[in-house]
Formats: C-alpha cells, structure tokens, sequence
C-alpha cells in the first residue's frame, strides 16, 4: 500500500524508529486525508476565517490539495489570497508561562522570488490573542532581491519595540530573528523547514533556532522572549500571502536538541524510497 506507506512516514519516522521522538509529537497535519490534523493534543480541526466566522475549509482557486507532496498529498497555494488555515495549538505547543519550549516542522517547494507576491510572506504562524502580546513567524521579507528568508520571536512589544517605529526600520541586529539573505528553496526541491524555542518566558535564557534540511542557520539570543498571551488562544496559522507547495506540517511539545534534528531529518528522508 505505497500511499498509505507515504501518508504515514513521518509519523512512523518519529514514533516507530526513535522513541525520544515519540514521546515529543504532538501534533500531525499530513494533508493525505484533507486539511484536518491526523493527529492534535488540541482539537484537530482545520479552520478558516469567512464571513467573519470560522468554518470548516473547503478546496478553491486560493488552497486546495494536490497528490505530488513530499510524502503523499499537499496543500498547494496557487496564488496571494485571503485563505489561511488554523489549529488551535495551545497544548500542541505547550504554552506556558514559564519555561515555554516547542518545535515546528514543515516542508515546503517554492521559488520565492519567482513566485511570490509583492509584500510579506509568512508560510507559518504562532499567534495568540494579540500580535503586541507576542508574534512567532518565518517570512519572506518583502522588497530583497533575493527576498531574505527569517525566523522571528517577537516577545511583548515593548521588549522588542521600545522606539515603536516599523519592522524594517530597525537595524537587523536590534531584532529578535535570525535572517538568511539567500535560502535554497527552489520549484523542483522540498526544503525541511524546523524552528525549535526554548526557555521563553523565563528571561534571557530564551533561546530561538532555525534549521534548514537538518542543519542549523542560527539563534535568537540574549533577548527577553516574554510573551502575554491567554494560552487558549494559541494558533497554528500558515500561508499568510504564501504561494507554493506545502506539506507535513508537525509540531513537539519541546525543543529538539540539534542531534534530534538531524536525525529526524534523517529519518523523514529515508522513509520515502
């Protein structure tokens, strides 16, 4: 059953070959059987704003599934729209007070500067109830050429922001992210894209880490990583303007040491032939 095979590799990469994996997983969107998670410790329903409600999403000329995803089907984006899926992720990610640490894995195929939009980019999300209460993201800035790739942490804003002046404005090394001005996406490739936090909302023990294909890219230090939010309002959120390919959504409930990373790296490679 090569499709079931596919559907399932991730999930067997982390749960059936490496138990310390395992025990991390907490959230599976593969996208083989629709747009709702496989697997949540939250609810694992898919939601779209429409209407001003949230509703159960559907296929259309802004997100539907294709079958060539890196393991099994996809979400594709074909172009910039206003559709964007959410998961609640409170327990997924294990938002805490104290001492918050989480992974986020996704896979994506794209060439940014052919494909994209004029404006921001953000495949994936972290969200609560207030982007001035904290705002975890990747994005694709919106005016380089070649447009740069980041990972940004941006705790309570006056943390981040005291001057109040805009994202760009502020010199690269007064904010919270790690940038890489080119990244290899390409239209023909998936590039495996993780994120790990550890230690937020302890202080500037904080620590944020980008990995491309299993390697590190760098990490947010040195930073008070403090966020305010009510933790059942913490989202998922991906495709903000994205247009591409994207698969395998996954989150832990901890930071995956660099070890771990490259393993399940991997692992996930190995378990499509």
């Amino acid at each position: 059953m090569p499709a079931l095979k596919t559907a399932l590799c991730l999930l067997a990469a982390t749960c059936l070959a490496d138990d310390g994996l395992r025990r991390g997983l907490t959230f599976h969107a593969p996208f083989d059987g629709g747009f709702d998670a496989a697997s949540s410790a939250d609810d694992p329903a898919c939601r779209v704003r429409a209407g001003g409600k949230m509703v159960s999403p559907t296929p259309g000329p802004e997100m539907r599934l294709a079958t060539d995803g890196k393991f099994g089907a996809c979400l594709v984006f074909p172009k910039k729209g206003t559709v964007r899926p959410e998961y609640a992720a409170s327990r997924s990610l294990a938002y805490g007070t104290t001492d918050w640490s989480a992974t986020v894995s996704v896979w994506l195929r794209l060439d940014p500067d052919k494909d994209l939009e004029p404006g921001y980019c953000d495949p994936v999300q972290i969200v609560g109830d207030d982007v001035k209460k904290g705002f975890i993201f990747l994005e694709w800035s919106k005016d380089h050429a070649p447009r740069h790739f980041r990972f940004a942490v941006r705790p309570i804003y006056h943390l981040w922001n005291p001057d109040a002046v805009g994202w760009e404005q502020i010199p690269d090394e007064r904010r919270p992210m790690v940038k890489m001005e080119q990244a290899p996406f390409r239209r023909d490739r998936w590039t495996h894209v993780v994120f790990t936090y550890h230690r937020l909302n302890s202080g500037k023990a904080a620590v944020g880490e980008l990995y491309l294909d299993g390697r590190p890219q760098g990490a947010i230090r040195d930073w008070d990583l403090t966020f305010g939010w009510q933790a059942s309002k913490v989202q998922l959120v991906l495709a903000a303007a994205y247009v591409g390919h994207l698969d395998d959504l996954a989150a832990f409930d901890r930071a995956l040491t660099a070890e771990e990373l490259t393993k399940f790296h991997s692992l996930a490679k190995a378990s499509v032939k």
